[in-house]
């Protein structure tokens, strides 16, 4: 198929692993997949240590079970990505783990404290959730398909950081004071998840006219602080300084963007940024610690009669 046919037919779900679709298709499909999967494994591994932190065993639970479910989303994209032929799900994973793989900058900054965790849950989860549901109407019917999951799923882990950020800001003074300081350290970083303005965005239209994007990146950046900044002041929180954000006649809002550190962002992109180092070595390690794993499963799937490896003593 001509990438011309490809741009006449794109719509919700039109192409799949049946169609002889042009490289060109393939390569940016892959791409975006690639970065959303990624993005879901570094997403688990960054809230995973927080399950024994969790303040009570309902929210233990909870919290285990999220971190289950993402790293269910990323296995559920990875396949997507395949169907795609160009990568296989191995080339892809140990991309990540060796630093090529790249994934969304808010996951590429440590977290230390519980507060921090609604950040993630409500605020983060929040903008995916405006992102994951125009992706139900992508191109790649494989990608839709994994999406139908995703957002429902998602949908349950906002409201599971709702009510982290709910219980925090009517508790103690001090516990108020912490969720406002880390909201303030966050809220840059959360107007950045969706990436450079249009203008400045490498990928956006060519992924627009084959169909595999639907909104941009300042559309729905646009929706997300339409929806969140009420929800952030409704819960008790301060909207911070800067970025600035002013909020037009017609109720959309524009943000300042020399207000935010769009060099540190690039550096993150590049995976050049220090502490997202931290995050790909851990994957790496963990990768690591689970070879042996791989490696039984591959020896139980080789011929009959083949010699295998003994068990130490």
């Amino acid at each position: 198929m001509e990438i011309d046919t490809v741009k006449e037919r794109a719509g919700p779900r039109e192409f799949s692993a049946a169609d002889e679709m042009p490289l060109e298709y393939r390569e940016a499909a892959t791409r975006m997949i690639e970065f959303h999967a990624n993005s879901e494994i570094m997403g688990a591994y960054l809230e995973r240590p927080f399950i024994r932190e969790a303040p009570s065993i309902d929210r233990k639970l909870a919290y285990s079970a999220k971190v289950q479910d993402e790293i269910g989303h990323g296995q559920l994209l990875y396949r997507a990505a395949e169907s795609l032929g160009v990568k296989t799900r191995e080339e892809m994973l140990d991309d990540l783990a060796n630093g090529k793989g790249k994934f969304l900058n808010c996951f590429h900054y440590p977290m230390k404290s519980w507060p921090e965790t609604a950040m993630i849950a409500f605020f983060v989860d929040g903008a995916a959730m405006r992102r994951q549901a125009t992706l139900r109407r992508t191109s790649w019917e494989p990608y839709a398909h994994a999406m139908d999951k995703v957002c429902f799923e998602e949908g349950f882990h906002v409201k599971h950081g709702e009510s982290i950020l709910a219980e925090l800001m009517t508790g103690s003074k001090k516990e108020q004071e912490m969720t406002q300081e880390v909201f303030e350290m966050w809220w840059p970083r959360i107007i950045q998840f969706f990436g450079p303005t249009d203008d400045k965005s490498t990928h956006h239209d060519f992924s627009a006219d084959v169909g595999l994007k639907t909104q941009s990146n300042d559309d729905l950046r646009n929706l997300f602080l339409r929806e969140y900044i009420p929800k952030a002041e409704k819960y008790g929180l301060e909207i911070p300084d800067e970025p600035r954000i002013r909020q037009r006649d017609d109720g959309t809002y524009e943000v300042e963007e020399g207000d935010l550190d769009w060099d540190e962002f690039f550096t993150i992109a590049k995976n050049e940024y220090e502490p997202g180092l931290g995050q790909i070595n851990g994957r790496k390690e963990a990768q690591k610690a689970v070879q042996w794993v791989r490696d039984t499963l591959e020896w139980e799937n080789v011929p009959e009669g083949t010699a295998k490896p003994q068990a130490a003593d």
